[in-house]
């Protein structure tokens, strides 16, 4: 079984945030290969579906972003999955906006999500980053995550998360980088290719 788990904070004060684009990711792949309906346990929200050949959970902690990790390591012990098979898709401030890379492991660049699930569960997990764009000042990172998406983003975001869930069959069989050229393919055919952050002329 793979397990999937979308980062973001709960609650609908958060839902259009930035810092929530994971959960907004990961319910795009619950809608597009008919899950079951979301139940609450392991903390959070959960659903079990099949995606090409693969068992597939769908986690979406309902613990706020820093403690992500305690949802996570619940749903991985109970249904005893590799560390190697679960995928963490979570905001990018290091990526521009409408960008996605797939890595396994290494640092956590201050992502509070990331951090927690690293010290509960172990660092080497798959993470899905998708670019949101820095706000160019250390000082308003905070900020800038925990304000939605302006209404010009959206549009963007929503062919993000499309494109992710459309892919997500290369995800679930571990064929990260197909699945990554198979994203950028689909975002660039719909003009994409470069998008400004809020505030750049």
């Amino acid at each position: 079984m793979i397990l999937m788990a979308g980062l973001g904070n709960p609650g609908a004060k958060y839902a259009g945030n930035r810092h929530n684009i994971g959960f907004m990711a990961v319910e795009a792949i619950h809608r597009r290969h008919r899950f079951s309906p979301w139940r609450q346990r392991f903390q959070g929200l959960t659903a079990e579906g099949t995606i090409g050949t693969e068992k597939v959970l769908l986690v979406m902690p309902a613990t706020y972003m820093n403690e992500s990790g305690r949802s996570v390591g619940e749903a991985m012990r109970f249904f005893k999955i590799a560390l190697s098979d679960v995928v963490v898709l979570h905001d990018e401030l290091d990526l521009p906006p409408a960008k996605l890379r797939v890595k396994t492991g290494g640092g956590n660049a201050g992502h509070n999500g990331l951090r927690s699930i690293s010290a509960q569960c172990g660092n080497d997990y798959r993470r899905v980053r998708l670019g949101i764009g820095h706000p160019g000042d250390k000082a308003l990172v905070h900020a800038y995550v925990l304000n939605d998406f302006a209404k010009s983003e959206q549009p963007w975001v929503e062919d993000l998360c499309t494109a992710v869930a459309d892919a997500a069959d290369l995800l679930a069989a571990g064929d990260d980088t197909t699945f990554q050229n198979r994203v950028h393919l689909a975002m660039d055919g719909r003009g994409w290719g470069e998008v400004k952050r809020i505030g750049e002329a």
